[in-house]
């Protein structure tokens, strides 16, 4: 009950901040569809994403770590949950002087808008950025990436998949900046593109035929190199998502001797967030997390 209370007073302590886009003129890689052709569901779910954009949520000045993180919400590439993988983990950040960044990446359940695999990459790359650029006036030091299922899959990606260059990049002065992540904070991660995978995220980032050479490329646990930053991984047991992602992915990271906190619960499904009342001892994952932010 005391974790709960805390969150419904957060809630009405921190606004939601306001959509800015994520790119100069056009985003690259895909041409913008039609005005009207996004749609907003229940719970701020959203589809067929028309402009790519981000919302900046500063951490207050006097309290701020020097941290901030941007935040993937999930959604199987087809949707995002910018609600609750999205704005309520930056309200929560923001709560603990870490500066926020919620982006919305372009995803859609329609192939004719053209959003495979580089596209929601280089949206992500494009926002760490964006972060750094803003690091002088937030007074950040460490970039972060965080991501739920999907988001989960694309956070992993930006941590491994760093020194990939793609031509697509407008190459202005925020393209020329680091977008290594400095650590990385996976919930309920998608990981591998084949096997324990999950075939819907597989499906809307690679098509129905991908090649073995990008199924090897985007299957995160296979690309953990020494210079992947520090991780964080929460899932459960009997998550839609099989946890078994989670647990390959924080392996790689033993081999590599990157340091990895992972944490495995019995039960809690898939898609909670930080709504966490009524979920046993999973209840407890977001003070994990916010002494694992403060280590």
């Amino acid at each position: 009950m005391k974790i709960l209370l805390c969150w419904l007073g957060l809630l009405t302590t921190v606004a939601m901040a306001e959509p800015k886009p994520l790119w100069p003129g056009e985003a690259p890689g895909a041409p913008r569809p039609p005005e009207g052709t996004e749609t907003e569901g229940k719970g701020g779910r959203l589809s067929h994403i028309e402009q790519p954009q981000y919302f900046l949520y500063p951490a207050p000045e006097g309290k701020r770590t020097g941290q901030a993180v941007v935040i993937f919400p999930g959604g199987g590439y087809t949707i995002l949950a910018m609600n609750h993988e999205g704005h309520d983990y930056a309200k929560w950040l923001n709560e603990r002087g870490i500066s926020a960044m919620v982006v919305k990446y372009r995803v859609s359940g329609n192939d004719e808008l053209g959003y495979r695999f580089p596209v929601p990459y280089l949206d992500a790359r494009r926002a760490i950025r964006m972060m750094r650029s803003m690091a002088g006036e937030l007074g950040v030091k460490e970039v972060g990436v965080m991501g739920s299922s999907a988001g989960g899959h694309l956070a992993s990606v930006c941590a491994t998949r760093f020194g990939d260059t793609f031509e697509e990049e407008t190459g202005d002065a925020i393209d020329k900046l680091d977008c290594r992540p400095d650590f990385a904070i996976l919930i309920y991660p998608v990981i591998a593109m084949e096997g324990v995978g999950h075939s819907g995220s597989r499906r809307r980032l690679l098509g129905e035929e991908p090649t073995p050479e990008m199924v090897e490329k985007l299957s995160t646990e296979k690309q953990v190199t020494a210079q992947t930053p520090p991780c964080f991984l929460l899932s459960t047991f009997d998550d839609g998502v099989d946890c078994r992602n989670s647990l390959r992915f924080a392996e790689a990271c033993k081999v590599a001797k990157v340091p990895v906190t992972l944490h495995l619960f019995e039960k809690g499904g898939h898609g909670y967030g930080m709504n966490v009342s009524g979920k046993g001892e999973l209840a407890v994952w977001p003070e994990l997390l916010d002494a694992w932010l403060k280590r």
